[in-house]
């Protein structure tokens, strides 16, 4: 499995304001039909997947509350603004 809990999270996150700025488009009055129609079929499709990003996250829970999946920690090793990775001056001739 390639996702972890907060790469589900943050994808969820960010369908769900998806979601909510499109229902927002379902209800200006200014917007034509046409409009309010796709946005509505979007919709349809986001909400498919929501469903299906929560049930990925609620698979790996469960795999890992069973003792299937280990969570892994990945470190981050930043370089920059780090003076001990600035390669030296090449000395003057």
């Amino acid at each position: 499995m390639a996702e972890t809990v907060g790469s589900l999270a943050d994808k969820i996150s960010i369908i769900q304001l998806k979601i909510f700025h499109m229902r927002e488009q379902l209800q200006r009055k200014d917007a034509p039909d046409e409009h309010k129609t796709a946005c509505a079929a979007k919709l349809d499709v986001m909400a498919v997947q929501l469903r299906d990003l929560e049930d990925e996250m609620t698979q790996l829970v469960s795999d890992v509350i069973a003792g299937k999946v280990k969570l892994k920690i990945y470190r981050q090793f930043k370089m920059y603004n780090d003076p001990r990775y600035r390669a030296k001056p090449a000395p003057q001739q």
